[in-house]
């Protein structure tokens, strides 16, 4: 009963953290805007046209895929961490980011096979993500396939392992016969980007979200039962090649989309189910889902407004941010408690 509260303060306190965030998040910027001002766009009409424009079209949008993108990896390297019981594993061991990253490649550094016109309308907006979309789509058939045959789960990582580096080695190949401003493009969509999202983007982005998050949840059960070994789970009458099939569909799903529509974003995956365990110290996951989920989404938030550089014209890279903020912390945690709790 006492620990049921704790539950419930711990999820109140991220909660109220979480909407403090969000407001900062949208009040900060290259521009600067009055906290009453912020308020007004959102709830009513802001007397200043453009900073209404600012943050119903601009900062809105790029604050929910913020909470999209953290939240998303955050559940996909619990997802991954638990099936395969590593906590070095992440949302992109299975290969699905290098398979985004290997259709972008093929897009901006083959373009210079195709000439003029057709070459400018290949490397599009849409184009790019369509392209990361495929790319990561066919990485998750092929681990599909593999995963209904092979038994042992380990196994399962190491091939996902072996297609990282063989896109990565493709990837490098066409990077040597590229252009300097060919480079220049892939490495900037490598440095992940939040706030590259219309409306439109952010609601088809939210739907193949929403599908994700819906096969978590119906594998809560069997993500709890995984801890146990597959041993045990066999013993507990869980399908196993069914229900891991759902996770790494899942992982895939959520993993994929959001490296297709804001790029490779590192660290989050890896560290956010870490960070939520130490603080919740527990291996439930209908506690532990929803933590990360709020965790997840608060750590982008604060990141991606330490990107912004308020007041200034410069934005730093959001990969750059996540790394530099969150391993000294995932570290300093590792460090007080002594211990992993996995």
């Amino acid at each position: 009963m006492v620990e049921t509260k704790t539950y419930r303060t711990a999820f109140l306190v991220l909660i109220l953290v979480l909407i403090v965030c969000f407001i900062a998040n949208i009040s900060l910027g290259s521009v600067s805007i009055p906290l009453n001002e912020t308020f007004n766009s959102l709830f009513s009409h802001s007397e200043n046209k453009q900073w209404q424009y600012i943050i119903q079209n601009v900062r809105l949008p790029k604050a929910f895929t913020a909470i999209l993108v953290g939240s998303g990896l955050g559940i996909s390297g619990l997802l991954m961490q638990t099936l395969f019981r590593n906590p070095l594993a992440g949302p992109f061991v299975l290969g699905i980011s290098s398979g985004a990253s290997l259709g972008v490649a093929i897009v901006i550094l083959g373009s210079g096979l195709f000439g003029g016109v057709f070459a400018t309308l290949l490397i599009s907006k849409w184009s790019i993500v369509i392209a990361a979309s495929l790319g990561s789509f066919l990485v998750l058939l092929t681990v599909l396939a593999v995963s209904s045959k092979v038994r042992d789960t380990m196994a399962i990582l190491i091939i996902g392992l072996m297609f990282g580096s063989i896109t990565a080695a493709v990837v490098s190949v066409l990077a040597y016969f590229s252009s300097a401003e060919q480079l220049q493009q892939y490495i900037f969509w490598g440095f992940g980007s939040l706030g590259n999202l219309s409306w439109n983007e952010v609601l088809i982005f939210f739907c193949i979200y929403i599908f994700g998050i819906l096969l978590t949840i119906m594998s809560i059960k069997a993500l709890n039962t995984f801890l146990l070994g597959e041993n045990y789970a066999k013993s507990l009458g869980l399908n196993i090649k069914q229900s891991r099939l759902i996770i790494i569909l899942a992982t895939s799903l959520l993993a994929g989309t959001i490296t297709a529509f804001a790029g490779p974003i590192a660290f989050i995956g890896l560290a956010i189910p870490h960070m939520t365990r130490q603080l919740f110290n527990t291996s439930n996951h209908k506690i532990l889902l929803p933590a990360v989920f709020l965790f997840g989404a608060i750590v982008m938030l604060i990141c991606d407004s330490i990107a912004q550089l308020p007041t200034s014209d410069y934005t730093l890279p959001i990969n750059a941010i996540t790394s530099l903020i969150g391993a000294p912390v995932v570290i300093w945690l590792l460090v007080r408690k002594r211990k992993m709790v996995f």
